[in-house]
């Protein structure tokens, strides 16, 4: 950098470089009102053309306002209190901030530098997010513009005012940035943090000292963050609280150059000067970045222009030790150079992923916003909305009533999950039929109270009675009773129920109460099925609005449409039970001649068994000798007509009730069988449930849930409370479309800088 070069005001725009740099520099420049510039060619050692096109980039993403989501590159000047880094802010960029005695940092500053065709230095806050909402509306709504670095100090007056600093609040969360923009200007970001505090005074609380603690952190925690840790030569490194926070966020020191500040203050050939020149060689405290020494000017020399305070620095570090210390870890001039090569290296090794973090992000905003699906401001876009889910919803019904599951809805098969005999909730139609098929069984196991057996039957019992385990039993076993217990019970009930009939013939109406009693199970059985179905129905149409509708669309829906519609099926569900319950407690009628058949024919097997018996009675033993010399005898066998006649006399029943009973025991057969099983061997009663309680009231009806007639239906207000966004959610879009606007001005950026070949 030219030494001798300072800007003076000359007439030209106050923040213009002059057209020629005059010989002499003027004392006072740094403090003056007349001095609104900075050194632009000391500036300029901070990057290459190459460089600043990244930097370029790095502000595009900012401006953009991806800091706020991003962790963009930046440099960060941090340290204990007073120990230097104002200074090495203002030697780096040649801004001339206020100075007062006393004074110190008391919020972060953001100092963004800008190149652009028109000079102008701009003022903001970025409030706390820990403020109310009022007050980050108010900070957010200072935006100064000044036209003289002279106007810095009354400005931070003011913002120290506005962020409530005063001497109850020393410090505070808040952001000033402060935006310098012009034609010659580098494109760079520093942060100045307040220092670290060591403990807390009658200025100070112990409340400031952590909120300075975690502000520090929280910037130099973040991995794209290059870290300036100053430190004072006036005070024992060991002690300064930075150094300890450095290897905390940055143990191996591969973001972290430390500058050491008032070495003047240390006295020549002293062990503590020796050890300060140990420290600034890398050999105590180790960072991969190392470290960097600064002589900035002292109390007594505020007055000096940058080229003066530039000219002290290399006069003292051309003199004692120092000069012995390479010279690139000297002075101001081969720091700006460090820090060139430093960012470069830096932001050639984040831009990438940093391209990646925010693809994906983007991608992610874009996925939170399809969740939410489209704006829907006007009664038109409410109701398009809503004609869009019951379309999409009402093909997946249709589809699962029609056992159609091609829908990415209903997923993939489940046979190679350990428990695939529970089917899918979402497979309605084989959810339906497996209840159904289940039902049936039930029935067939345990819909009768009696089994009865055969005397002659060998003690075994048909299939049929058989009350095998189901998944969830509906009814106790029935009861076995042999004939003959049947028989008694059955006379038991003709004596109850006889009217005028002659003796030896039942009063019709004791085949009704022998059915009742049989198929007493019926009527739980059915109920059990019919609420079991209900539940897997109302299971389906839950899924289905999970799967298609938002959160707020189905907590409306279920109550104004799903959950009366549901209601209003099993209630119509439960009546068609009930019917068909009071028509099977009705008088027994039958035209189906398999009920005679049946009859004849249980008659038919009796006498038939009956006869085998009288037959086996009839057959008579008798011996005769074998031989002339009667060594044995020979068992001959033969039926005896007498015996059988006789005995066929005697089975004749004389017990005219017993006759009776056993009569309608076996017409009460015939009766349950001919209900029971037809010739296909299907139940009629399981029948007449599944088509008309099941399909008919539950199963069906769900078509209509969502069809496009009860979409018709609905009135304007009902449109409204249905499809109308929630403030909150309208917030939420509003700021998930500008974060996505603002992902895609990054996204922008990174695509016009890769076309250039620059990342």
């Amino acid at each position: 950098m030219d030494s001798s070069s300072e800007l003076e005001l000359n007439g030209e725009h106050p923040l213009d470089p002059p057209d020629e740099l005059p010989k002499t520099a003027s004392r006072n420049d740094a403090g003056s009102p007349h001095l609104t510039g900075v050194m632009n060619a000391s500036i300029e050692a901070l990057q290459s053309s190459e460089q600043r096109e990244l930097l370029d980039l790095v502000d595009r993403l900012r401006r953009a306002g991806l800091s706020s989501v991003l962790q963009l590159p930046q440099i960060v000047v941090c340290g204990d209190q007073s120990s230097g880094k104002s200074s090495v802010l203002e030697a780096l960029t040649e801004i001339p901030f206020p100075r007062k005695e006393n004074l110190c940092t008391r919020f972060a500053t953001e100092i963004i530098m800008r190149r652009e065709a028109v000079s102008t230095i701009q003022c903001k806050i970025n409030p706390d997010n820990g403020r109310p909402e009022e007050e980050q509306l108010r900070l957010r709504s200072l935006d100064k513009s000044i036209n003289d670095f002279a106007e810095l100090p009354s400005l931070m007056d003011v913002v120290t005012e506005e962020m409530g600093l005063n001497e109850h609040k020393a410090f505070c969360k808040d952001v000033l940035s402060i935006e310098i923009c012009g034609p010659n200007r580098p494109q760079l970001t520093i942060v100045d943090l307040p220092g670290l505090i060591h403990s807390a005074n009658k200025s100070q609380s112990e409340e400031d000292v952590e909120l300075i603690k975690a502000l520090v952190q929280h910037y130099i925690s973040q991995r794209r963050t290059i870290i300036l840790a100053v430190v004072s030569a006036k005070n024992d490194y060991a002690n300064q609280i930075i150094l300890k926070l450095c290897r905390k966020f940055d143990p191996k020191g591969a973001r972290t150059l430390g500058v050491i500040t008032k070495p003047d203050y240390l006295r020549p050939g002293s062990d503590y000067e020796h050890e300060w020149l140990e420290l600034a060689q890398n050999r105590d405290i180790y960072f991969e970045l190392g470290w960097h020494l600064l002589k900035n000017r002292s109390d007594d020399e505020h007055q000096l222009s940058f080229t003066e305070r530039n000219l002290n620095e290399r006069l003292f570090f051309n003199s004692g030790n120092y000069q012995a210390l390479p010279k690139h870890m000297t002075g101001i001039d081969s720091l700006r150079e460090r820090l060139s090569h430093l960012l470069f290296e830096h932001l050639k090794h984040e831009l990438p992923t940093l391209k990646t973090e925010l693809d994906t992000m983007a991608e992610t905003v874009s996925m939170e916003l399809q969740d939410l699906g489209r704006s829907r401001p006007t009664l038109a876009d409410q109701r398009a909305y809503l004609a869009d889910f019951f379309g999409s919803a009402h093909d997946i019904v249709v589809a699962a009533l029609d056992g159609n599951y091609d829908n990415p809805f209903f997923g993939g098969l489940s046979f190679l999950i350990p428990d695939y005999k529970k089917d899918t909730p979402r497979r309605l139609r084989a959810v339906v039929q497996r209840l159904n098929i289940q039902f049936a069984e039930d029935m067939h196991q345990h819909g009768h109270q009696y089994v009865v057996q055969e005397a002659d039957a060998g003690g075994d019992i048909s299939s049929e009675s058989e009350a095998s385990s189901l998944e969830q039993p509906m009814s106790k076993k029935p009861k076995i009773l042999s004939r003959n217990t049947a028989i008694q019970m059955v006379v038991k009930m003709l004596e109850q129920c006889r009217g005028r009939e002659l003796p030896g013939i039942f009063n019709p109406m004791l085949i009704s109460h022998l059915f009742w009693e049989q198929s007493k199970n019926w009527e739980s059985i059915a109920l059990d099925h019919l609420t079991k179905v209900a539940a897997a129905c109302k299971t389906f149409i839950l899924q289905v609005l999970d799967h298609v509708a938002s959160p707020e669309l189905k907590t409306g829906l279920l109550k104004l449409t799903v959950i009366p519609a549901l209601e209003l099926a099993r209630q119509a569900a439960l009546k068609e039970l009930e019917s068909i319950g009071k028509d099977k407690s009705g008088q027994p009628i039958t035209y189906n001649h398999y009920f005679t058949d049946t009859w004849q024919k249980l008659q038919e097997e009796r006498a038939t068994r009956h006869a085998q018996n009288l037959t086996q009675k009839a057959v008579v033993e008798t011996r005769q000798k074998s031989g002339t010399s009667g060594a044995g005898n020979e068992t001959d066998k033969y039926f005896d007509p007498k015996i059988f006649i006789k005995s066929l006399g005697t089975a004749i029943e004389r017990d005219m009730d017993k006759f009776s009973a056993e009569q309608a025991l076996d017409a009460h057969g015939a009766y349950y069988k001919n209900l029971v099983v037809t010739s296909r061997r299907r139940n009629i009663f399981i029948d007449v449930v599944a088509k008309q309680v099941i399909e008919r009231h539950l199963v069906s009806p769900l078509a209509e849930v969502f069809s496009p007639r009860v979409l018709a239906r609905y009135s304007d207000k009902e449109i409204q409370l249905l499809a109308s966004e929630r403030p909150e959610i309208v917030q939420m879009r509003e700021h998930l479309e500008s974060r996505r606007k603002m992902l895609k001005d990054g996204q922008d950026a990174f695509n016009t800088a890769m076309s250039q070949s620059m990342v």
